[in-house]
């Protein structure tokens, strides 16, 4: 993209609003590169993690977002700035997968039969440790998911739930 994604058009407040609108209570943006022209971007009601080893891939980011995850959090819905066109819609039905500690859910977009899975990610506590674990370089939590029995949530009348990384 040429500048990190947070900086690119409003995707950072637009995601925040997906978030929020949603019906997630806490929001935690997590921050890499640029972090002191992306800070002024989150909302003050946001709390903020700087990822400071963010250049080591998406991992670096998801490890810093799920270590500072308070005490006692029952789950966290993970999404990415990259996907303009996921709004509260996703978010509230992907919220709606919640089934305890154990939860592991996604967004899957596409048609049926042939759905891709997507973001947002919902964890349970239960898998917490273990996707902070697996985040490595630009993968993520997908060797996590790809090993476990995830409930697809299907949100292709929503969104297309595309990535982009073109202009």
């Amino acid at each position: 993209m040429g500048r990190p994604k947070a900086l690119v058009d409003d995707w950072l407040p637009r995601a925040v609003r997906a978030l929020r609108d949603g019906g997630c209570a806490r929001l935690t943006v997590v921050i890499g590169a640029a972090a002191d022209e992306v800070r002024p971007l989150v909302p003050p009601d946001a709390a903020v993690v700087v990822a400071d080893d963010w250049a080591d891939g998406m991992g670096a980011s998801l490890r810093a977002g799920l270590a500072a995850l308070p005490g006692g959090s029952p789950g966290v819905l993970l999404h990415l700035v990259d996907l303009p066109d996921v709004g509260a819609a996703v978010v509230r039905r992907v919220l709606g997968a919640w089934a305890g500690p154990t939860t592991l859910a996604r967004a899957a977009y596409g048609p049926p039969g042939s759905a891709e899975p997507g973001h947002p990610v919902l964890l349970g506590a239960a898998h917490v440790a273990g996707v902070r674990a697996s985040a490595v370089g630009d993968r993520g939590a997908r060797g996590y998911l790809a090993d476990r029995d995830v409930r697809l949530v299907d949100c292709a009348d929503l969104a297309t739930g595309r990535d982009v990384d073109r202009r």
